[in-house]
């Protein structure tokens, strides 16, 4: 396999960190580009740009000289997030992805990846609570996206593929459903529902040990019924598939994900066994979402031989063991700080 230069925006996130070190360990050249250095990690990357893509100049300097691009850079988080910054989130994502792709296309560059999302697929196919609805490429159609998030994700993806028609750019698309795994947020607002979820069940164990109760039990709060559904796919499963798909001839979008829907309230008792904590549930007003999400393998599997080889269980245990450790090397900042 011949090395490749190849920019990873984005690289200082959570997928991005991930997508990095596979690259450089397959031997390719990374360049990394983001806002700041990766926050859980040291990057891997063979050189690391600290830039804003929402100025076109950094932006032309990132893409300067490569031949892939993976565009991951976005401005995300978890629902919690995301239903309070619409218009932000519209607003940054939509500069950052046309800097993006006219930099590229001036760089020649050969190759394109972006990464959208499940967020683009229409809301009234996953608005009931009598079944889930496992999502097909072609069910993108008629849109009607979750929120500026999926708007700005669709909008994108139409971009890049009327440039890949009037220009020499080839573009590859991945629709993300729920990725978690270790270095990605945990707290602050912009962590997802496997990472906020370690993260409660851990202060309720930190804090039985600490005022000796045993065996571990407390409460944790989930926003909704818990009900809802969703599928969630291991970070190393996405990454083998963002791989696969640049490397591969497909030119159409595809779902990258899990096809195995679990409710929240399953998820949160799947990760206090793992913890070994007993919890209640206490169910509060909060953003949900839509009701059922999951992914339909058929296509990526035919097309790219892809599917998830990370059990749920395996992921999320290696992804509480880390979000433990964090919560735990927080405890003790907290308590040298006094």
């Amino acid at each position: 396999m011949s090395q490749k230069r190849i920019l990873v925006t984005g690289a200082g996130g959570f997928i991005g960190t991930h997508l990095v070190e596979a690259l450089v360990s397959r031997g390719h050249y990374v360049r990394g580009v983001d806002l700041k250095l990766p926050e859980f990690s040291v990057s891997q990357a063979d050189e690391f740009f600290c830039a804003d893509l929402r100025d076109y100049d950094g932006c032309r300097d990132a893409v300067h000289s490569m031949d892939e691009v993976y565009a991951l850079a976005a401005d995300m988080g978890g629902m919690g997030f995301i239903s309070q910054h619409h218009s932000a989130i519209f607003h940054n994502n939509m500069q950052i992805n046309l800097n993006t792709l006219k930099a590229a296309i001036a760089a020649r560059v050969k190759r394109y990846f972006f990464s959208s999302s499940a967020c683009i697929y229409p809301v009234h196919l996953q608005s009931s609570d009598k079944c889930v609805v496992s999502l097909r490429e072609e069910d993108a159609y008629p849109a009607d996206p979750q929120g500026l998030y999926g708007w700005e994700k669709l909008s994108t993806e139409q971009l890049a593929e009327a440039y890949a028609h009037e220009t020499d750019l080839e573009v590859r698309i991945a629709r993300f459903h729920n990725v978690y795994g270790p270095l990605g947020a945990w707290d602050g607002g912009r962590e997802k529902a496997p990472a906020a979820l370690c993260r409660k069940i851990a202060e309720v164990k930190i804090l039985c040990k600490r005022e000796g109760v045993s065996p571990p039990s407390g409460e944790i709060e989930v926003w909704g019924d818990g009900e809802q559904m969703r599928s969630f796919c291991y970070v190393h499963d996405i990454v083998e598939g963002i791989i696969n798909l640049m490397s591969s001839n497909y030119r159409s979008p595809l779902n990258l994900g899990s096809d195995e829907a679990i409710s929240i309230n399953q998820l949160a008792r799947i990760i206090s066994e793992i913890a070994g904590v007993k919890i209640t549930i206490s169910h509060v007003k909060g953003p949900i979402g839509v009701l059922g999400r999951n992914s339909d393998n058929t296509r990526v599997t035919e097309m790219l031989g892809w599917e998830p080889r990370i059990g749920l269980l395996r992921g999320l245990s290696e992804t509480y063991q880390w979000v433990e450790s964090q919560v735990r090397e927080r405890e003790v900042k907290e308590h040298e700080s006094y």
